[in-house]
């Protein structure tokens, strides 16, 4: 018998979780925009071509942001702008607006519409965010509604906006879009967001497309079950201070992965793609004791597992017949993704005019076919995101697929199929000895584990995680589902994927936010105070507020709580608040500016309220919490001049290091810390915030992102300044 090419397409549609835990609102859109302009077009572009056949891998944090969208009226934070009227809009959210509505591709999203293009060049190419304020003044009411309409119209389906008559009358006016349009074009977008999940459904149910799953919040399971399995492709590699080993929560983010599947989709999945092909020989095996039959991994990962090359130099393949065929390990089908192919469609034939993209690809498959003996069959696993190319292609990738499908339709020696399609008609295996652990980049866990960042959040993880469960054994009974949900989203992989060197996102900050914040809720829950590094971003460039002024000297003021000579704060620092991302909840908060200095002994601070103190709640306590060298925090009860206290903190809470430190609060708060109270030595770097609380309730914080940080000045340091 002579056997055609099988080519199994595996479309892998992913978001991570952006709910905000403790607002409910999504902090990014990109489940929305995605949804209208990729999840619905992936799965209905088939139905021109009832010859192809492919797999979608649908991750349930992806489906149920869908369903929280379309069902329970979930909102982001992106769409609220949108829904506001234009001549509603505040300062801030003009500013919003013009950050982040041209986040999308210039080149394929936006040029190509003379009026969005204008905008963005308006707004200019660079910019600091602190002018953002001051170029909206120049932004016209009407201005500010096109690109709101804009933004959510270029995220629709160039497919979708060809067939609407509405639609496509927006693209044809161009400009001076109303209200009333702009509210009809959001009903458009949800109307597609509703039809994403029936489409699949459907699909599946005529056996034109397989749906398979991967791990509810997409986590690197081989990391979860154990982070020191990074050691096997990487022996040098740097580890977490703090090992995390919880194979149950690898169990359990397949369990409710399964789960979850069979309940939106009827049935419970073959296949699954373990987050970024992710995989070890434990994992193996715990998936396939979940009643999983096949998962997919990189073509690197069986070239380390076999011990062989697959590859050239010049790229083509040295053992074909090992590298495009299934393989059994501990009863479990693996499939190992051709990275060159894959890659080819992900990241550069977007430059490629579509037809010669088209009919290269054909050709690379061609020379497969005629590589591989033809008396026995083989399978070429093309395996890459389903929606975060497609925005570099023109006309969203539609050009290329059209020319694509059609040849793939046609030809005689190529035959697409779905994975489990393919399995089930092709039983023989090539059997595995060993498993390689390793992922689908360099075969390693590098990208989520080892770097400085990383490292750092792994470590807040397995805290909180540690803390939640001595919690539980503490409060027997006690449910803990939303807290264990906070866990499961933070051990996803899209957190560490932004953070170290190896990847950069307008978005890193929201990234680094969402993470903390799911941590940060597992507290909150267990009534527990927040530990204080948990409000200082992981990401290494964020730390730190840059002050508006820098220390220029040694200062000595009067602690008295009143302004006594404009000149006691001179020579030290201070940061403006509202500038250096203000408070926790309040766009106008309690807190104006925060002045600090030192002397050769000590670390002042002061702070200046925006009411007076006695308008603050009666019950409030002003803190200066010292995250490093050691944990302090001198607590200031603001009725009381006589209330005030420096506490030291380790993993048994506070103790009091001193009971009457140096303060006073009338007009102004001030305050001295010797360094020697808080173990700090020339040149220690000392970071710290202020904050506000009412009981266990931190109503404020000053940076809310980062800390202020100071080095403890040498006995020279008044010498080298220049005044």
């Amino acid at each position: 018998m002579r056997y055609p090419l099988y080519v199994a397409f595996l479309w892998h549609m992913h978001q991570p979780y952006y709910k905000d835990p403790f607002t409910g609102i999504y902090r990014l859109p990109w489940v929305r925009l995605h949804g209208v302009k990729d999840y619905f077009d992936m799965a209905a572009n088939l139905e021109e071509y009832p010859e192809i056949r492919q797999t979608f891998n649908l991750v349930p944090s992806l489906i149920e942001q869908i369903i929280d969208y379309t069902d329970h009226n979930a909102g982001d934070t992106f769409l609220e702008v949108t829904r506001k009227r234009a001549g509603d809009l505040t300062g801030d959210d003009r500013a919003f607006i013009l950050e982040n509505f041209f986040l999308a591709n210039w080149d394929t999203m936006i040029k190509p519409f003379p009026r969005y293009y204008e905008l963005l060049s308006k707004r200019g190419f660079t910019y600091s965010k602190n002018d953002l304020h001051r170029i909206a003044r120049y932004f016209s009411e009407g201005e500010f509604r096109d690109l709101q309409v804009f933004f959510n119209l270029v995220w629709i389906s160039p497919v979708l906006r060809k067939r609407d008559r509405f639609l496509t009358g927006l693209l044809e006016k161009g400009k001076e879009y109303t209200e009333e349009e702009k509210d009809i074009l959001l009903d458009k977008q949800f109307a597609t967001l509703r039809n994403i999940i029936p489409k699949y459904r459907e699909l599946s149910a005529k056996s034109r497309i397989e749906l398979s799953a991967s791990p509810f919040y997409h986590p690197i399971l081989p990391l979860l079950w154990d982070t020191d399995t990074a050691k096997a492709p990487t022996p040098d590699i740097r580890l977490p201070k703090k090992r995390f080993s919880f194979p149950e929560d690898a169990g359990t983010q397949m369990k409710t992965a399964i789960d979850y599947f069979e309940k939106v989709f009827g049935a419970r999945p073959a296949g699954m793609w373990p987050s970024e092909g992710s995989v070890s020989e434990d994992i193996a095996r715990a998936v396939r004791a979940e009643g999983i039959q096949w998962i997919a991994s990189d073509e690197d990962v069986l070239s380390n597992s076999i011990g062989e090359g697959l590859r050239g130099p010049s790229g083509n393949a040295t053992r074909p017949s090992a590298l495009y065929s299934a393989y059994d390990y501990s009863g479990l089908s693996i499939i190992f993704r051709d990275h060159r192919i894959s890659d080819l469609i992900g990241f550069t034939y977007s430059g490629w005019e579509p037809k010669s993209a088209a009919d290269d690809l054909m050709g690379k498959l061609g020379q497969i076919h005629d590589s591989l003996p033809h008396d026995e069959p083989h399978i070429v696993p093309i395996i890459l995101d389903g929606e975060n190319a497609w925005e570099y292609y023109r006309n969203n990738g539609h050009d290329f697929f059209c020319h694509l499908y059609d040849a793939l339709s046609k030809h005689r020696n190529v035959k697409t199929t779905t994975v489990s399609g393919y399995l089930a008609e092709h039983h023989g295996r090539k059997k595995l000895s060993r498993l390689h652990a390793g992922s689908w980049i360099n075969a390693n866990f590098d990208v989520w584990i080892g770097h400085e960042e990383d490292n750092t959040a792994w470590d807040y993880l397995t805290e909180t995680r540690e803390a939640l469960e001595e919690f539980l054994k503490e409060n027997p009974g006690k449910k803990a589902d939303i807290d264990w949900k906070s866990v499961y989203v933070a051990e996803g992989s899209d957190w560490n994927w932004w953070y170290g060197d190896e990847h950069s996102t307008e978005n890193a900050k929201e990234f680094d936010e969402l993470f903390r914040l799911n941590l940060m809720k597992v507290y909150k829950d267990m009534g527990r105070e927040v530990p204080p590094y948990l409000y200082v971003p992981v990401l290494r460039e964020d730390r730190a507020v840059a002050p508006s002024m820098q220390i220029r000297g040694f200062i000595r003021p009067k602690i008295d709580g009143f302004m006594t000579s404009y000149f006691e704060w001179y020579q030290g620092a201070y940061v403006d608040v509202a500038k250096s991302g203000g408070s926790m909840h309040m766009t106008e908060g309690l807190i104006s500016r925060i002045y600090y200095g030192f002397d050769r002994e000590s670390l002042f601070v002061r702070v200046d309220p925006r009411k007076p103190f006695n308008e603050f709640p009666e019950d409030a306590v002003v803190s200066v919490e010292i995250v490093r060298p050691s944990q302090f925090r001198l607590d200031i009860l603001l009725r009381d001049n006589t209330a005030a206290r420096l506490l030291r903190g380790d993993d048994s809470g506070w103790t009091i290091a001193r009971e009457s430190p140096d303060f006073a609060v009338a007009d102004i708060l001030e305050c001295a810390v010797s360094f020697t109270d808080i173990n700090a030595k020339e040149h220690d770097e000392i970071n710290f915030f202020v904050s506000v609380s009412r009981g266990e309730e931190k109503i404020e914080r000053c940076p809310w992102r980062g800390y202020i940080s100071v080095s403890v000045p040498t006995a020279e340091f008044e010498s080298t300044m220049w005044y």
